[in-house]
């Protein structure tokens, strides 16, 4: 059965897009723990990052290291955190997280509640600066 990302990168569930190319999928997290907070994966479903190959392994951090530069700058932060848990869902996947305080990157605390709106603006900022 499909997982939650791979039905978002197939377009069944909706997000909101920062990047894409053929092998990566960049969207912002729903739940974030910081405005910007964004999930770059995989296209190729597989469970647990140190699982992927390396030419994939790779491939996802350079796509990471892109896209994170666009999320710093297109949001007010000191840089972005960066953290793979993989739990929650069986999908490897990079958070990017925009980060003011060391304690921003805890997933521990209460998540943002943004608008539609709020995270179209956000994700469009980002795009601008890819």
């Amino acid at each position: 059965m499909a997982t939650l990302f791979t039905k978002i990168i197939n377009g069944e569930i909706p997000s909101y897009t920062v990047a894409e190319d053929e092998n990566y999928y960049a969207f912002l997290d729903i739940f974030p723990l910081t405005k910007g907070h964004t999930l770059v994966v995989p296209k190729k479903e597989v469970d647990y990052i140190f699982d992927l190959e390396d030419h994939t392994y790779a491939g996802l951090m350079a796509f990471s290291k892109k896209v994170a530069l666009a999320v710093e700058k297109a949001m007010p932060c000191i840089r972005i955190g960066v953290a793979v848990l993989g739990l929650e869902v069986p999908h490897a996947h990079v958070h990017l997280v925009p980060l003011n305080h060391e304690g921003d990157l805890n997933f521990s605390n209460k998540k943002l509640q943004l608008t539609p709106e709020e995270f179209e603006s956000i994700a469009q900022k980002i795009k601008a600066c890819l």
